[in-house]
């Protein structure tokens, strides 16, 4: 089957080398190169994101992962991961987002440069017992007796409010020990995104950003947790990592029609800055925001003049990334069609 673009995994520095470079070649992925940065691609034959079902899309991410993962254990420490189904048609148009981002990207590989993620996933070891301890405590025993006080047989509805009682109790013991083991091991991150727990078995899904220095001490401290609950909890470190959860690269094509309404909805000029479009919307917002004007208060208006906002900042970022410039132009017929912004998702 004919590739129908091209894959972006991730961004990596120059300096590794020839050598290293050369290693690319026989893991299905290459490198286009600008000034001191590279791309790390491969050919695609998926042509975007909105196309693909629930486990194809399982499967990408799985690919996705394991190729960045594979580029770290042959040396690319430093790698800003791309936001996954990051796909283009040519070369030349990953050549512009390299040029386009290059400043972005150089001081996002200084941030990481002796960073690494560490993601933790604590659950139960013996689930059951813990709601069968639940199940004891004085409160739950005193409203099992109340359900059964006219009656020998609990009801749907006395089970459902039971159920939801007991669920309570589970969700406070679990946000109590997750925020003892961040506590702990808080002194060892430089900061921790949470993940969605999968089941209440889990007790915690997070991810932890720590320069590669300490992740023994990180370590020892998780096995100091572990024998302080006493093989209550199990521990599974995850890494480490490029980091994910906290450094990730994402390409925005703008829309110039979206660009030009916007101007009309803040009621722009032709020409423009990022000061001029704050004030703008500043102005608006005391205009139409309820809670800053309960008499006049719109929050139809005001969603429509947020989003313009935003759009607009976009695009001045975007235009900043190209042309360097800070003053630009919002006449329809100057709106560039083919402008991208490079950013970090952080």
């Amino acid at each position: 089957m004919t590739a129908k673009g091209i894959y972006l995994y991730g961004i990596v520095p120059n300096f590794y080398g020839t050598t290293q470079f050369q290693s690319l070649e026989h893991s299905g992925v290459s490198a286009i190169t600008y000034q001191n940065i590279s791309a790390i691609i491969s050919d695609s034959e998926c042509e975007g994101l909105e196309n693909l079902d629930r486990e194809s899309l399982g499967q990408l991410l799985v690919q996705h992962q394991r190729t960045i993962e594979d580029l770290q254990s042959k040396g690319f420490n430093m790698i800003i991961p791309m936001r996954l189904g990051t796909i283009f048609s040519s070369k030349e148009e990953i050549l512009q987002v390299l040029a386009n981002g290059h400043a972005v990207i150089i001081e996002t590989l200084k941030k990481i440069e002796y960073l690494t993620e560490l993601d933790l996933v604590v659950t139960w070891a013996d689930f059951p017992k813990v709601l069968k301890d639940i199940s004891e405590l004085p409160d739950v025993k005193e409203l099992k007796q109340e359900m059964l006080q006219n009656t020998d047989i609990i009801r749907k509805v006395d089970q459902y409010k039971m159920g939801m009682f007991i669920q309570g109790i589970l969700s406070e013991k679990n946000k109590s020990v997750e925020l003892k083991i961040l506590d702990a091991l808080s002194p060892f991150g430089l900061d921790i995104r949470m993940h969605e727990v999968m089941n209440d078995q889990m007790v915690t899904n997070s991810a932890f950003l720590i320069n590669r220095n300490k992740q023994e001490k990180f370590e020892n401290a998780i096995s100091s947790l572990d024998e302080e609950f006493k093989g209550a909890l199990n521990f599974k470190i995850v890494g480490p990592l490029p980091c994910y959860s906290f450094y990730t690269l994402e390409v925005s094509a703008l829309n110039p029609d979206k660009v030009v309404q916007a101007k009309e909805d803040l009621e722009l000029g032709s020409e423009t800055s990022e000061s001029e479009i704050k004030k703008a919307y500043l102005e608006k917002a005391k205009l139409f925001h309820p809670d800053a004007n309960q008499k006049n208060g719109d929050e139809e208006s005001f969603n429509r003049i947020n989003k313009a906002y935003h759009i607009l900042l976009d695009y001045s970022a975007a235009v900043r990334q190209s042309s360097k410039k800070d003053n630009f132009s919002l006449a329809k017929e100057n709106v560039n069609e083919n402008l991208i912004l490079v950013k970090v998702k952080e």
